[in-house]
Order: structure tokens, then C-alpha cells, then sequence
């Protein structure tokens, strides 16, 4: 069904929030299956998940995402009261949790896409209602007996004179929505704080039209804290979208007083204020009363951004870099002598550079999250394909830009695929081996100079160089003799277009498509793969991708009239042509030269872009060696003008049909003069001459 447009302003909150605790769910999973039981903490962790999406799709008015996620709460709710009970059912519960999960990500994302989740989980739903009476020692499932059994008792009402026991009324930030869902996210936080928490209203994840109750009145905790009332506010004042709290008389109503009243919010939360000065409270605080406003603690607010807004500064901060070099290189202020316009200029430049870090920063998120969903993979694929694999990570915590984040999941998923399909061998024929039966991938990342070096390897068969040259002979794919091809452009055979060893079409490969779609998606984001490879020992393919698309570190370049600029991570080295260095023409025509024993191909730029140019001498101009992945060539150039810090600009999408990134050309920036450059795109250029 269609969202109601009245919750629609809600959508995103619950999108995010949704899809977050998802990804922690999965996580949770697959650290309990490893080892093949569920901790205390995995199991509240897991019900109190559950139950945060039931309540907050329920509101939504999502139907099966709420019933599904209420069915994996009753189980866990049996779990919870008696682990015991799930001893016989491990691994169906297992498998049933994941299944779960996957339809509830599922339906998220086609919320996220079109507004709506119509796919009906009622036979998950069955399965789990089994899977409850079993763990109960039931013959039959009784749904109704068990959903009763399962809700949580209601709590009850506020103890009055109990000793120890402190009222505290919360509000929420204003129009942080969903009221009702905040209030049991911070029950569940202080849960384990106190020895007893009561809350007016009770159970408020289950109604949504509490909200308007909590809005106006506040909520109210009572509770006795297990140590010290400090450690229970200091959590309250700690929990995201508080607005204010204060302590008042456990027998004070939970109304909340009239305008005037003696009564009002007392501690801010840190960073806010109350709309009007707090009044003090009608009765002297214990002496563990919530912090003054002036002497509260700070805590760490998190802000979720539409990445747009990102984009957008990310840009704003390129445009403010661009005015900024146009000012200081001015050719009106050359020759004068403006010693305070050149300190001024020190200073914006230092606080541009900082600002731009910050943005950069801003955008940069940790690889963690992908490799999560490797993690997954490798599971779902071990049991598909009954093979035992160790997944190991290592370097989560590396940061890239998350655009490049967002478009490595595909080329890493089908790497992944490719090794446990491929790659990894059945335990048997393993221990034929002489192996062990369990094989090991590894995915790894570091953060080298201006990029990001990724590695996944394995320890399987390897690539087997005479199946993959037979592969390629009888597609055509040739154009050498084959005595001619290295390992590594056999290797390469992998990575085109429809080339596939395996002879039947499975689940995971068969087609041809894969490897291919992972180079496509690297180049784009301006990476590179190359791949090793060991027959009978394993593969391993490398990765390198940038730090961030926006902002490059370059050589600019003098050609004729016009500036090129190139990455300088591409630049293996740059020199003059001299008496050692032999250049030779190939039989196709192609000059050639020889550095160190090895010929490379030599690309001018003159010629390559049609630009006239009085240099043509190879011995006036500069010669620079580049690189990516294991292609190697020369470019020749008039000269080095210097390195240069440049805001990558795309060329606009009317330019798309004349296919200049095919030419070798990937953007352009704007320079101190205000001229246009064009940055030279390695990968390109490289590919047109291999």
C-alpha cells in the first residue's frame, strides 16, 4: 500500500533508521553464527530491534514489514525468557532470522524507491510461528496464545513512596517526530541502569497517537537506578533528540502544568535551551539534581545530511578554491610589490585549504559497512554451494570518499563471488591437496599516499593461464601470437565482455558478466584492477582507487597554447630524451621507447589532440612515464609548468556522444588565470595504446 502523504515527512527518519538497525541486525547474525549461539546481548540487542521496527512501521502504516518484524520478536522473546529453549532449533533459527531480515531490507528499499511494500510475508510468518511453538514444546503453533505469550506486560503504575524511586519528565526535541518510537529507544537504553523504570505512557512504541501525549505533557520515567541517579541522567542528557529534562515529585500528575504553572523543563540538554528560563522545581532536587544549564555536559550531536547538500557544498567549497587562485594569480598584480595583499592571500589560501580538508572529511565514510555486506555474501554462497570458508577483514576503518563508497559495493560483490565460486574449492578435493578443507578469503584495505589499495585474495585453485587462452582462441579474441601474451594479459581475459570458463550457468556466474562490470565500475570512480594469480594456490586482485572524485592533486602540462593537467599519482617519473634512451618504431608504426631493457609505447600529445606546436623535437620537450594497473606508456608534452591542486569539473552531458573520455580526456578545472585545463585521464590513454 501507498504511504499516507500526513506520515510522509516521517519517511526519511524511518528509512534511516530502519535500514541502520538492519545493518546492525546483520552484523549481530553473523558474529552469533560463527559462534553458533546467541549471547544475552545478541538476544535483547535482536528483540529490541524488532520490536523498534514494529512499532515504527506499524505506525507507517506498513503493514507486513510490522507483522514480520513483531513475528521475529515473539521468537526472541521466548529466547529471552528461557535461552534453553533454543538449543534443538540453531540453526533453523539462523536461517530463518537472515530471511527475515533480507524481506525486511527488501521492503525498505522499495519504500525508499516508490513509497510503497506490498510483498505479502505471511509464509515466513508461518515458519516462524513453527519454529515459536517448537522452542515452547507446543505440538501445533497457536498464533494468538503465542502473540499474547509474547507481549510485554504492561508496566505498571508510578510507585508512590516507594524509597529510591525519582520521577524525571522528558521532552523531545521539537518536530524530531515519532515521539512515541524515541521514547522506547530511551527505555531501552536505561533499562539497564535501574533496578526499576516505569514510564507514563507504558508501552509507548505500540500507539502512535501518543505522540500528541508525549508532545504536550512530556514523558515521564520513574525509575531506581541500579547505582546512582547521576549515571541515569547522564544518560538521558547523553540519548539523541532530547530537548530538556527535569526531576519532580514522584506523586507530582504527569500532566504537565499550565502556562505559569511552578513546574517546567530544568536541564537542557546540551547545545539547546529552553524556549522560556526554567523555573526551579516545586520542591528542593535531591542532591543528585540534573546539571545547571550553564555546567551541563556537552554531548556529541550526529546530524544526518541529504548527501545532495554534500555535493552541493563539496562544490561551493571547488567554485570558493578556483575564485581563490583566480584572485592571487591576477596577471593585473604582477610586478607590483603588495606585501599585505600577499600575507592577506597566505591566510585565505591556509583557511581554504582547512575549510576544503573539513568538507572532504565531511563526505568521507569507513569501508566498514561494505565490507559487512561482503561478510553476508560469503555466508548465504558457503551454504548454497556447500563449501567452508573463513572471510577475513581487515583496515574496515579506512575512509573513502562515499561516492566512491557507494560505487565499489557491485565490483567488490562480484570479486567476492568469483572467488568462492572460482576460486575456493569443495573441502574434499581440498584435503586432496593437501589443503586445509576450510579456504581463506581476505579483504583487505590501506590508505597509500592519495589512494586507497584494496586487495581481496584467496586461496583456492588459482587461474589456470591454458583453460583461459583456450577460452579466448575460440571467442577471437586474440590479436597476438600467443607465444607473445604474459600472464598478466591473460589474466586479463577475464575482464571482458561475455568471457566465462564455466560450462554451465549457475546461481552465481556462467554468463559472462561480472569481471567486466567490475572494471567498468572501478574506471568510472578512477580505479584500476590488476590481477596475480598462482595456479593451485590462489588469486589475489588489487585495487586502487582514489581518495575523493572532487579535488585532485596534478601535473599541469604545456602543450602548444594549451594546459593539460594529469593525476600525479599516474606519473611514474618524467625526464629528458638523452643519448641512453633508444627510440624505435614498431611494425604498426607506433614509436616505441626503450627505458631500462623495456619498450614502452610513446603517446604525443601534440598529435594525439590535433594541437600545433613549434616543440616536435623529442629532445626540447618532456617525456613522463605513466601507469595504471600494469599498463605502462610514455606521453610526450612541451613542458612542466608545476603541480597544482585542481577542482575536478565534468564535462557537460551534450559532450557524452563524442566520446572524450575514450580520447583520454576524464574533466577539467579552471585555473588561477581563469583559462580552462583539461585533466588527462591515464587509464584512457593507456587502454588506447595496449
Amino acid at each position: 500500500m501507498a504511504i499516507d502523504p500526513s506520515m510522509e515527512p516521517m519517511l526519511e527518519v524511518f528509512i534511516y533508521e530502519s535500514t541502520t538497525l538492519l545493518e546492525q541486525l546483520d552484523e549481530i547474525l553473523l558474529e552469533a553464527e560463527k559462534s553458533k549461539s546467541f549471547s544475552e546481548d545478541n538476544i535483547n540487542e535482536i528483540f529490541r530491534t524488532m520490536h523498534t521496527i514494529k512499532g515504527s512501521s506499524a505506525m507507517m502504516e506498513f503493514t507486513g514489514i510490522s507483522t514480520l518484524a513483531h513475528a521475529v520478536e515473539d521468537v526472541f522473546f521466548i529466547i529471552r525468557e528461557e535461552p534453553a529453549r533454543m538449543a534443538n532449533v540453531n540453526e533453523t533459527l539462523f536461517d530463518l532470522v537472515f530471511q527475515a531480515s533480507d524481506f525486511l531490507k527488501t521492503e525498505i528499499e522499495s519504500v525508499q524507491n516508490s513509497g510503497e511494500a506490498n510483498k505479502d510475508p505471511s509464509g515466513m510468518i508461518g515458519e516462524l510461528k513453527r519454529l515459536a511453538a517448537v522452542m515452547k514444546g507446543e505440538a501445533a503453533p497457536a498464533p494468538a496464545a503465542a502473540a499474547a505469550e509474547a507481549a510485554p506486560a504492561p508496566a505498571p503504575a508510578a510507585p508512590a513512596g516507594e524509597p529510591g524511586m525519582v520521577r524525571v519528565r522528558v521532552f523531545f526535541e521539537d518536530g524530531c517526530q515519532m515521539e512515541n518510537i524515541r521514547a522506547f529507544m530511551l527505555v531501552s537504553q536505561l533499562k539497564d541502569l535501574c533496578l526499576r523504570l516505569d514510564t507514563i505512557p507504558a508501552n509507548p512504541e505500540g500507539d502512535a497517537s501518543l505522540c500528541s501525549e508525549i508532545i504536550k505533557n512530556g514523558f515521564i520515567l520513574d525509575f531506581k537506578p541500579a547505582d546512582s541517579v547521576e549515571d541515569v541522567l547522564h544518560a538521558i542528557e547523553s540519548a539523541v533528540n532530547i530537548k530538556t529534562y527535569e526531576i519532580i515529585e514522584p506523586d507530582q500528575p504527569a500532566a504537565a502544568p499550565e502556562a505559569g504553572g511552578a513546574v517546567q523543563p530544568a536541564a537542557p540538554a546540551a547545545g539547546t535551551a529552553p524556549s522560556a528560563p526554567p523555573a526551579k522545581s516545586s520542591a528542593p532536587a535531591p542532591a543528585a539534581a540534573a546539571p545547571a544549564g550553564g555546567a551541563g555536559k556537552v554531548k556529541q550531536s550526529l546530524v544526518s545530511v541529504n548527501q545532495s547538500k554534500l555535493d552541493q557544498l563539496m562544490d561551493l567549497v571547488g567554485e570558493l578554491v578556483t575564485s581563490e587562485s583566480m584572485v592571487v594569480g591576477s596577471p593585473e598584480l604582477r610586478g607590483l610589490k603588495l606585501d599585505g595583499f600577499h600575507k592577506a592571500a597566505r591566510e585565505l589560501r591556509k583557511l581554504t585549504d582547512e575549510l576544503q580538508d573539513v568538507v572532504m572529511s565531511i563526505r568521507m565514510v569507513p569501508l566498514s559497512g561494505v565490507f559487512q555486506r561482503m561478510n553476508r555474501i560469503v555466508r548465504d554462497m558457503c551454504k548454497k554451494l556447500e563449501k567452508d570458508v573463513d572471510f577475513i577483514t581487515e583496515g574496515g576503518d579506512t575512509e573513502v570518499d562515499k561516492t566512491i563508497n557507494e560505487a565499489i559495493g557491485d565490483p567488490f560483490m562480484h570479486m567476492i563471488r568469483n572467488s568462492m565460486d572460482h576460486g575456493i574449492e569443495q573441502p574434499e578435493e581440498r584435503l586432496a591437496k593437501g589443503k586445509p578443507a576450510k579456504g581463506r578469503i581476505t579483504l583487505a584495505a590501506k590508505n597509500i599516499g592519495g589512494e586507497i589499495v584494496i586487495t581481496i585474495s584467496d586461496d583456492g585453485q588459482g587461474l589456470d593461464t591454458g583453460i583461459l587462452m583456450k577460452k579466448a582462441r575460440e571467442n577471437g579474441l586474440l590479436t597476438k601470437p600467443e607465444s607473445e601474451y604474459t600472464d598478466k594479459e591473460i589474466y586479463g581475459f577475464i575482464m571482458l565482455p561475455g568471457f566465462s570458463t564455466n560450462k554451465e550457468v549457475t546461481e552465481f556466474s556462467g554468463r559472462g558478466v561480472g569481471m567486466d562490470v567490475v572494471r567498468q565500475n572501478l574506471e568510472k570512480v578512477g580505479g584500476s584492477l590488476s590481477i596475480d594469480s598462482k595456479k593451485g594456490e590462489g588469486t589475489t586482485f588489487t585495487i586502487k582507487i582514489p581518495l575523493t572524485l572532487a579535488i585532485v592533486d596534478g601535473m599541469e602540462l604545456a602543450v602548444g597554447d594549451s594546459v593539460f593537467t594529469l593525476a600525479i599519482t599516474s606519473i611514474k617519473q618524467s625526464f629528458k630524451l638523452s643519448e641512453e634512451h633508444q627510440v624505435i618504431t614498431d611494425t604498426d608504426g607506433t614509436e616505441m621507447i626503450m627505458l631500462r631493457g623495456q619498450c614502452y609505447p610513446l603517446i604525443r600529445l601534440h598529435q594525439l589532440f590535433g594541437i600545433p606546436t613549434e616543440v616536435t623535437d623529442l629532445h626540447e620537450g618532456i617525456i613522463m612515464q605513466i601507469e595504471n594497473s600494469d599498463k605502462v606508456a610514455c606521453i610526450f608534452a612541451d613542458e612542466l609548468l608545476g603541480e597544482q591542486q585542481v577542482v575536478v569539473k565534468p564535462f557537460p552531458k551534450f559532450l557524452a556522444k563524442y566520446e572524450i573520455k575514450q580520447m583520454g580526456i576524464s574533466g577539467c578545472t579552471i585555473l588561477g588565470d581563469g583559462s580552462i585545463s583539461l585533466i588527462l585521464d591515464a587509464n584512457n590513454l593507456l587502454n588506447s595504446y595496449h
